[in-house]
């Protein structure tokens, strides 16, 4: 059907004139990025001073040693210290663990990373608090990283157990140049009584075999040594543990504009909405339609295409790029059922809110999603606000759903199975919230489209 050919014609000019076309858009667009800015810097503004309760492992693995027939167990001491430390109080929550334990919530993304104290710790440090040796071993805690539970989150991990190694070190050294202080003076004091009065050139160097090495004295003042070792093997092509916030992002994406693209599909097929395509117009005849079937077509386009669009975002992912992926049956059906998830979410904000539904959509799957999803900076570290979001946003249950998958084997309890329980909760509560709103709508008359329009009456 063409269009009017007398339509009422107006100026460039006269359009910016109107206070109708920059009103709404300043306000809109100005909100827009007033509130954008405030969710994403807001979230990332300070992560260090924002982090509460990091889950990292501490393995005591220490099996004491005995010293001039005393008891020594420094793994348990230093233990006591790391979880009691008052700057890490809070920071920090020290999952004490066996080794197998942790690597098992190293393997599940449970912990951002370990802190092993060796069985040989304690014999380590008695052996340096005596005689001194060729080739002393220094005692050796080791820090496990796991990047692939986030890499940003594992860094942190890494750090705070950098620096509790340094202050055991320092703390440890104390403990050791106090031993040898002793030592030294014991030394001197048997020298002495050995013989009284005499120094001789040949009985100084007995003195002086007691005093440890200037090697032997760095050793002493810094005596623990960190190893940073991988806790959970991530491949190469992971992107540092990224993958998997981008590929979550795709799916997220692919649902929102999914559901847009749909929507005014179906407009242009009903003739609500005219099909421009470069300088041709085509305005077909009005359908009408009740809303609750037009949400129901969407619905079930939606659905179906979201098959389509997960496989083809897979073999871009695995088969071009060629990242890191296993379980690929389940990374197509997971994507599948996320996509459409997104995109029943979308599309029952825009049976809602009309016009503003791609806005809302956006604010809630993307703006409010993105910074409280865990994905970049750990939920641990982001402000109590946006880990009251991180609850039930659905941008963090697909992250972690394709995090399992790509990472941990598609274990369900590496986040999978919340993930799958989230997203049906989410897709089921969607399509009764379009159902529910776009009945009442139909039922108090408010349909998109009037079957009988009003002739226009001349002018006498």
């Amino acid at each position: 059907m063409s269009e009017p050919t007398h339509p009422m014609r107006v100026s460039a000019r006269g359009l910016l004139r109107r206070r109708g076309v920059w009103l709404p858009s300043a306000v809109i667009l100005g909100l827009l990025s007033f509130v954008l800015s405030l969710l994403y810097l807001g979230a990332n503004n300070d992560p260090v001073g924002s982090t509460k309760d990091l889950p990292i492992a501490l393995v005591n693995a220490d099996k004491g040693t005995q010293v001039a027939g005393k008891r020594i167990d420094l793994g348990a001491q230093i233990t006591a210290q790391i979880t009691g430390a008052a700057d890490l109080k809070e920071k920090v929550d020290w999952q004490q663990v066996d080794r197998r334990t942790a690597d098992d919530l190293l393997a599940r993304g449970k912990v951002f990373g370990a802190l092993v104290i060796p069985d040989d710790f304690s014999a380590s440090v008695a052996a340096l608090a005596g005689p001194a040796q060729r080739t002393p071993h220094p005692p050796t805690m080791t820090a496990l990283t796991n990047p692939a539970a986030g890499s940003f989150g594992s860094s942190m991990a890494t750090e705070i157990n950098r620096k509790v190694v340094e202050t055991t070190s320092a703390e440890v050294g104390k403990q050791l140049g106090q031993a040898a202080a002793q030592r030294a003076a014991q030394a001197a004091k048997a020298h002495a009584a050995t013989a009284p009065g005499v120094a001789t050139a040949h009985t100084a160097p007995a003195h002086t075999a007691a005093a440890p090495s200037a090697a032997a004295q760095l050793m002493i003042a810094d005596p623990v040594h960190l190893s940073v070792q991988e806790g959970h093997h991530l491949g190469q092509h992971s992107g540092l543990g990224l993958s998997a916030f981008f590929y979550a992002l795709v799916l997220v994406l692919g649902g929102m504009l999914g559901a847009n693209v749909i929507h005014m599909q179906v407009d242009t097929a009903l003739g609500y909405a005219a099909s421009d395509k470069g300088p041709f117009r085509i305005v077909k005849p009005v359908q009408h339609a009740t809303r609750v079937h037009h949400f129901l077509v969407c619905s079930a386009l939606m659905v179906v295409l979201s098959m389509l669009t997960s496989a083809l975002a897979m073999a871009a992912a695995v088969g071009v790029i060629g990242i890191d992926a296993s379980n690929l049956p389940m990374l197509w059906l997971f994507g599948t059922c996320a996509t459409a998830a997104m995109g029943i979410t979308a599309l029952a904000l825009l049976a809602v809110f009309g016009t503003p539904g791609p806005l809302v959509s956006m604010l809630v799957l993307i703006g409010l999603a993105v910074p409280s999803a865990g994905a970049t900076i750990p939920i641990q570290a982001l402000p109590d606000f946006y880990r009251f979001l991180a609850e039930f946003e659905p941008f963090r249950q697909v992250v972690d759903g394709v995090r399992s998958i790509l990472y941990f084997g598609a274990r369900t309890d590496a986040g999978l199975g919340h993930a799958w329980t989230m997203v049906g909760i989410g897709f089921g509560a969607s399509l009764a919230l379009g159902l529910a709103l776009t009945r009442l709508y139909d039922r108090r008359g408010l349909h998109r489209s009037t079957p009988h329009l009003a002739q226009p009456v001349p002018v006498g």
